[in-house]
């Protein structure tokens, strides 16, 4: 048998059912990665091993006991949960500094499933303060590092989860997504990141959909990873305010990932929204490659207009501002916040509530205008980032929160566009660079957007593109 980590989440979870590897000795295995790797790659903020051992040896006893056949689908498999997900009894720092300490009263919903499922949480990956910027260097960790070149990032908001999944720590993960934090980390860590449908998955029972903009979703190594933690995390919760519509006839995200997509009609566009972004030739490549790919496999590839005018942007600011405004700051503590946090928030402090309407209001319509004009579309092909990872610190190396920002919105200028739009997205590991200079090989991801609350297509196509051009054996430095 392969090393443990070797195997996908889903070997793993069937070698439990077999009684070929245990829980405990999965867990321990993964712990003791954890232990090696994590300091080095900033991904975990809290391990929660004698936790996670004893949650192990309760399925142990559950595999002894029980049928297979009645075994929870992913039993004892290594997970963990992002750090801005609420966890009862573990700490939850939220990426900052003034809730270092805190310790919440009760588990997300996204938390209660993935345990229902059977998976168990090593503990909490690192994420920025409050998730706000699209790196993870928070005040209280070290910065996420992409294991394929530990000076450059693993992205954000969901870059420790991205870390610990690219280094073999966990399988797979949950991560959150407003405004591109799983795509992010999934293509600068050669990564498979969803971003579900706008009420696909929980936010509750205490975080707010106000925005519509943020959602819980898998990274994983492979699509079929991916789509088996979505089916464990896509269950409709009471007082959801949003309602993605269940699968018909009782299908899984995992069954989609073994359809044929057939032959499909794809768009793709790679004109920044973001005025002044530039795309880098890899991130170029990578486009043509995946255009190539998917015209080799049958479909139908056409060019589309860019989906939003310039001035979207400002109007996604003002909104994004708001939220950072409403996070709940102790006011004497105000200064502790990092520069970035501060500066939005101040920002945001300046939006009044009819700007806010209308901000949304005006999003939404451009939204209904953009999947109208593609509804004969089955996906639609961007590039993921407009760059390749980039070293710890670019970011905020300018010493100005404005800049800061502004090269965020240029690293980033594809992925908040369906974060607006409430459409599924998913970036797939398809390139690598090639350096000739003996500089490390770095993932570039393509992202690919699917109809409303139709991840299925999705998931189908991504999986016959893994398929043809695999990528689940390609392992950073490190991995042994």
């Amino acid at each position: 048998m392969a090393e443990l980590h070797e195997m996908t989440a889903l070997a793993q979870a069937a070698a439990v059912r077999t009684k070929q590897v245990s829980p405990v000795e999965l867990v321990e295995h993964h712990l003791d990665r954890v232990q090696k790797r994590s300091a080095e790659l900033g991904a975990f903020v809290t391990v929660t091993a004698d936790a996670a051992l004893a949650q192990a040896r309760e399925a142990e006893d559950r595999v002894l006991r029980g049928d297979p056949a009645t075994l929870p689908p992913l039993l004892g498999v290594p997970t963990a949960i992002k750090d801005l997900n609420l966890t009862a009894g573990v700490r939850t720092t939220l990426g900052s500094a003034l809730f270092a300490d805190w310790v919440p009263p009760v588990d997300d919903n996204v938390v209660t499933l993935l345990r229902r499922a059977g998976t168990i949480s090593l503990g909490k990956t690192n994420a920025p303060e409050f998730g706000l910027p699209c790196y993870t260097e928070p005040a209280v960790a070290p910065p996420a590092r992409t294991p394929w070149d530990p000076s450059r990032s693993a992205g954000g908001s969901s870059g420790g989860a991205g870390a610990a999944v690219a280094a073999g720590l966990v399988p797979f993960a949950q991560g959150s997504d407003g405004g591109g934090s799983v795509r992010i980390p999934a293509s600068v860590c050669g990564l498979v990141g969803i971003k579900v449908s706008r009420g696909r998955v929980s936010n509750g029972p205490i975080g707010g959909d106000v925005t519509g903009l943020s959602w819980n979703g898998p990274l994983a190594r492979s699509v079929r990873d991916a789509a088996a933690l979505l089916d464990a995390m896509a269950v409709p919760m009471p007082g959801d305010p949003h309602w993605a519509p269940p699968l018909p006839g009782g299908a899984t995200f995992l069954s989609c990932a073994g359809r044929d997509p057939g032959r499909l009609r794809i768009g793709r566009y790679v004109t920044p929204v973001i005025a002044g972004a530039e795309v880098h030739p890899d991130c170029l490549a990578a486009y043509e490659a995946a255009t190539r790919a998917l015209t080799d496999l049958g479909h139908v590839v056409e060019d589309v207009a860019v989906p939003f005018p310039p001035d979207t942007m400002s109007l996604f600011e003002s909104v994004w501002g708001a939220s950072a405004a409403s996070a709940p700051v102790d006011p004497a503590r105000q200064g502790e916040l990092t520069p970035l946090t501060r500066w939005l928030r101040q920002k945001g402090a300046g939006v009044t509530g009819a700007q806010f309407v209308g901000a949304i209001s005006r999003l939404q319509m451009l939204s209904r205008q953009w999947i109208t004009r593609t509804a004969g579309y089955d996906a639609i092909l961007t590039p993921t980032l407009a760059s390749p990872p980039v070293p710890v610190g670019w970011f905020t190396g300018a010493g100005d929160p404005a800049e800061d920002f502004a090269r965020q919105e240029r690293f980033t200028p594809f992925t908040a566009v369906y974060n607006l739009t409430g459409q599924p997205a998913v970036s797939l590991p398809l390139h690598w660079t090639e350096p000739a200079d003996g500089s490390p090989v770095l993932p570039i991801g393509v992202m690919l957007a699917g109809r409303p609350a139709d991840e299925a297509t999705l998931i189908s196509l991504s999986a016959q593109l893994e398929d043809a051009v695999p990528w689940v054996d390609r392992r950073p430095p490190g991995w042994d």
